[in-house]
């Protein structure tokens, strides 16, 4: 198959695809006023193909290519891929090359097409590959556009309608075990099946074939155990003894393998001192809790780690945007806060999931964690998620005091902004009247 050919077929895909419903997405892309290359980063079907069709067909003519093709595969390719574009779309000035991580030297055909006067659009499925070439070949004539799976707000638009309190909460724990997939969202097919498919397809395609690696067992082995064991802290050791890997530097390659293909992220622990914030454990996240229900180990009990994983999901966006640094805290004592926000040297924030905060015991952990914390981070926005509760308590503990806020979980997501933005976790403006 010719170049003309293959670009020809995913002419009529996308002219077919463009017929689906089209759920709008909580991100903007920058238009074609300047010669930056707009960027668009994300997991393998989080949408960002259809979003990125739909927002330029706004603008006019457009031509498409996809670099997840074989067809499209090899240096003999190359040079025929502009002349089969135009053949087959005429005189577009704007492209939109999609997972163009799959053609070797992408960076350099890509600065070439600017260089020629293209519009250009990419997206990629590779979170450090790309950000590790554009610092070094798109170093400021660049924008990034991050898509994740759908949001709780995106997925309470796509089923519509007005929600009552109780009915908000409802779908947060289906959220929380669905995830945000658009596939199994907007269609009848069986979810967790294609949630484990495309969990392994992306372990084969984006790890094991473009590595080359041989021996993957171990790899699929800490792919699931990471699953079973999301929102929990982890050392290298630990997950090479687990998983009967054979060394820790090759776990360490595997964990690397496995966020840049967007399956999972760490964040770390945090410490004033440099090394011991690197040689200190780190807690593992999902990118979505669909995968966690379907290839972990998953029963109600773990409701509080799903919850968490949400938490970690939405603010992992913003930390994608360099917007803010994420951490967690932890002292001698093992009292840990879950999430750190940064901004600069700053500390903004400190925030802590709770799901049963009605019980007295557990919310006097949680609390005292978040005022120690928030005494020697020097922070005192203290923030509490629940599911039920809300509300501001005055919180003391041997001569500290402070005032921590208790928020619902659902709550706190539709507070975030629809686009980038500081997660300030600011509820004031949220009701229940589902006008989202």
């Amino acid at each position: 198959m010719t170049a003309k050919d293959a670009i020809l077929l995913q002419k009529r895909e996308i002219e077919l695809r463009m017929q689906e419903r089209y759920i709008p997405r909580n991100a903007t892309l920058p238009g074609q006023e300047n010669k930056l290359i707009h960027v668009i980063i994300g997991p393998r079907r989080a949408g960002k193909s259809f979003f990125a069709i739909h927002s330029l067909a706004e603008e006019g003519l457009f031509g498409y290519v996809n670099f997840d093709d074989e067809a499209l595969m090899g240096e003999h390719t190359v040079s025929e891929i502009v002349p089969a574009i135009e053949s087959v779309y005429g005189k577009a000035s704007t492209l939109l090359l999609d997972e163009i991580q799959n053609l070797p030297g992408w960076e350099l055909f890509v600065n070439r097409l600017s260089r020629q006067g293209f519009h250009l659009y990419i997206t990629g499925s590779n979170a450090h590959l790309l950000s590790k070439d554009l610092a070094t070949h798109l170093t400021g004539r660049h924008t990034l556009t991050t898509i994740l799976p759908f949001s709780y707000r995106e997925v309470l638009r796509l089923e519509g309608g007005k929600y009552t309190e109780s009915e908000y909460k409802e779908h947060l724990d289906r959220y929380s075990e669905t995830g945000g997939f658009p596939e199994p969202l907007v269609t009848e097919i069986n979810r967790k099946e294609y949630l484990a498919r495309l969990f392994d397809a992306v372990i084969f395609k984006d790890i094991i074939r473009r590595y080359n690696i041989r021996a993957h067992q171990g790899l699929s082995d800490l792919a699931a155990y990471l699953c079973s064991h999301t929102a929990t802290e982890y050392s290298v050791h630990r997950l090479t003894t687990v998983t009967g890997v054979r060394s820790d530097l090759t776990v360490r390659k595997y964990l690397n393998y496995l966020e840049e293909a967007f399956l999972f992220f760490s964040i770390p622990r945090f410490s004033y001192k440099v090394r011991e914030q690197v040689s200190s454990h780190r807690k593992i996240y999902c990118i979505d809790n669909g995968f966690i229900t379907a290839k972990g180990f998953f029963h109600s009990a773990h409701r509080g780690r799903l919850y968490e994983n949400l938490v970690a999901i939405a603010l992992q966006h913003h930390a994608l945007l360099g917007e803010i640094s994420l951490f967690y805290w932890k002292n001698a004592a093992d009292e840990e806060v879950d999430f750190v926000i940064r901004e600069g040297r700053q500390t903004e924030q400190l925030i802590q999931v709770c799901v049963d905060a009605k019980n007295r015991e557990t919310r006097e952990r949680e609390m005292k964690a978040l005022l120690k914390a928030g005494r020697d981070l020097h922070c005192d926005r203290l923030l509490l998620l629940t599911r039920d509760e809300e509300g501001e308590e005055e919180f003391t503990w041997f001569g500290m005091q402070g005032v921590i806020r208790l928020i619902p979980l659902w709550k706190w997501l539709l507070s975030l902004p629809e686009n980038a933005g500081h997660p300030s976790g600011d509820s004031a403006a949220v009701t229940t009247s589902g006008d989202i």
